[in-house]
C-alpha cells in the first residue's frame, strides 16, 4: 500500500528525509490517522541509523540536531523551525512495568514488536510505501485495537498500556472491544497501582475527550479497571451525557464527563492542575445546584454553566432546560448594577455590613431574573 498525505510532501520533512539518505520512516500516529482519515498532529520518525550517525547526517545537511533523548536513541531534527523526533530502531532488553532498557536494532520488525498496538506499528517510507510488520492494516480496516503479540507481555512492559487500550478504543475502535486485550487488562489491572497519578490522569483526560467514550468506559468498569483509576466512579450517566451534548450542539468536554463519572476526589486521584480542579468543582457545583441556566451562567460563565447543566440533565433524566442557550447567553452577559460606592453614597459605612448588603442585593437581583434595577436594590438593602 502507498499513501500520499499532505504532511509527507511538506518541505521541512523532505529536508530531513534527504539528510538521512532516505533511511528513515514515519511511524505511529501519523500513519494510523492518515489511514483512518483523521487529522495528523505531528510526525514521528525512526531509522536504523545510530544516534551519532543521525546527528552527523543532520548537521552535514545544515539542519539542527537536538539530543532530546539520545540515551534512548531519540534525536530531534529541526528543519525550517519545525521539530521532528527521530528514534533509532530498538528492541527491549528488560522492562519493569514502567520503563524499559533497550538495545539499538537494524530491524524494522524488531522495532515493531516493542510497540503497543498493531495500528501504531505502521511505517511509511519517504515514497509513501507502508510497511506493516505485525498486521496493523487489517486492524485499521476493522477499526480494531489489538495488542502486538501476547497482550499480557505488552502490558507487563508498561501498565499504562491498560489505559491506552481503552483510550485508543474510544478514539479509533469500532463496535466491540478486542476480547483478548480486555481479558488481559482485567487480569493485570492491579498493575495500575504502580503508575503515577499524573500518568493516570493524563491518559484518562484523553479518553474522556473522545467523541463517545461511553463504550470504552463501560468496558473499563466491567473489567475492574475503572475503579482502580477513580474509586467510586460509575458510568451510568456518560451515555446520556454524550447524547445530550449532541442535542445541545456542545463539544465534548472531559471535565463534564469526569463530573458525570463521580468518584472520590478526582482532583487528587488524577493530580489535576489547579485550574482544572477549579473548573471541575464549578461544574460539579452547577450540576448539584437547583439554579437555572441564566443564574448558573452569571455565576460561573457560559462554558461551566453549560457543562454543569448537561451533567445535571444526564444524571436526573430531566432533559435539557427550555431555551438553554438563550438563557446561558442572557446570564453570562448580565452585569450586577449595584456597587459599593452606590450604597456608600446613601450613607452606608465600609465594612462587613456593606459586603453583606451587596450579597443580599445580588441574591435578590438573581432571583428576580436580573430585573431589579439599582434603585430598587439600594432601597431593598438600605
Amino acid at each position: 500500500m502507498r499513501i500520499a498525505p499532505d504532511w509527507l510532501a511538506a518541505p521541512a520533512l523532505r529536508r530531513v528525509f534527504d539528510a538521512l539518505g532516505g533511511r528513515v520512516w514515519a511511524v505511529g500516529g501519523c500513519v494510523r490517522n492518515t489511514l483512518l482519515e483523521m487529522p495528523v498532529d505531528d510526525v514521528d520518525l525512526c531509522t536504523p541509523l545510530r544516534p551519532d550517525a543521525v546527528v552527523a547526517a543532520l548537521e552535514a545537511a545544515g539542519l539542527r540536531a537536538v539530543p532530546t533523548g539520545i540515551e534512548h536513541g531519540t534525536v530531534t531534527a529541526v528543519a525550517d523551525g519545525e521539530g521532528f523526533e527521530i528514534t533509532t530502531f530498538r528492541a527491549d532488553v528488560e522492562t519493569d512495568g514502567r520503563r524499559a532498557v533497550v538495545r539499538f536494532s537494524d530491524s524494522i520488525g524488531e522495532d515493531a514488536l516493542r510497540r503497543d498496538f498493531t495500528v501504531n506499528a505502521l511505517y511509511c517510507a519517504p515514497d509513501g510505501e507502508v510497511a506493516d510488520p505485525v498486521g496493523g492494516l487489517d486492524d485499521i480496516a476493522a477499526r480494531r485495537i489489538r495488542f502486538i503479540g501476547d497482550a499480557h507481555d505488552r502490558i507487563r512492559e508498561d501498565y499504562l498500556r491498560i489505559l491506552r487500550f481503552f483510550r485508543f478504543h474510544a478514539w479509533y475502535g469500532a463496535d466491540g472491544i478486542d476480547p483478548d486485550g480486555l481479558a488481559a487488562c482485567a487480569e493485570l489491572a492491579e498493575g495500575i497501582g504502580r503508575l503515577a497519578r499524573e500518568r493516570i490522569g493524563h491518559e484518562m483526560r484523553k479518553l474522556l475527550a473522545a467523541p463517545d467514550p461511553a463504550p470504552a468506559l463501560a468496558a473499563m468498569q466491567a473489567s475492574g479497571v475503572l475503579m482502580r483509576c477513580l474509586p467510586g466512579a460509575d458510568v451510568a450517566a456518560i451515555a446520556p451525557l454524550v447524547h445530550l451534548e449532541g442535542l445541545a450542539g456542545a463539544a465534548p468536554d472531559w471535565r463534564a464527563r469526569l463530573v458525570a463519572l463521580g468518584g472520590e476526589d478526582p482532583a487528587a486521584a488524577w493530580r489535576l492542575s489547579n485550574r482544572d480542579a477549579r473548573d471541575e468543582g464549578a461544574i460539579r457545583a452547577v450540576a448539584s445546584s437547583g439554579e437555572g441556566p441564566a443564574a448558573s451562567a452569571y455565576r460561573h460563565g457560559a462554558d461551566i454553566a453549560r457543562a454543569g447543566l448537561l451533567v445535571r440533565a444526564a444524571s436526573t433524566g430531566a432533559g435539557l432546560p427550555e431555551g438553554l442557550e438563550a438563557e446561558i447567553t442572557r446570564g453570562a452577559s448580565a452585569v450586577f448594577p449595584l456597587r459599593a460606592e452606590h450604597l456608600m453614597a446613601r450613607g452606608m459605612e465600609p465594612g462587613p455590613a456593606l459586603g453583606a448588603a451587596l450579597a443580599k442585593a445580588e441574591a435578590a437581583w438573581i432571583d428576580s431574573g436580573f430585573a431589579l434595577d439599582r434603585e430598587a436594590l439600594a432601597e431593598l438593602v438600605g
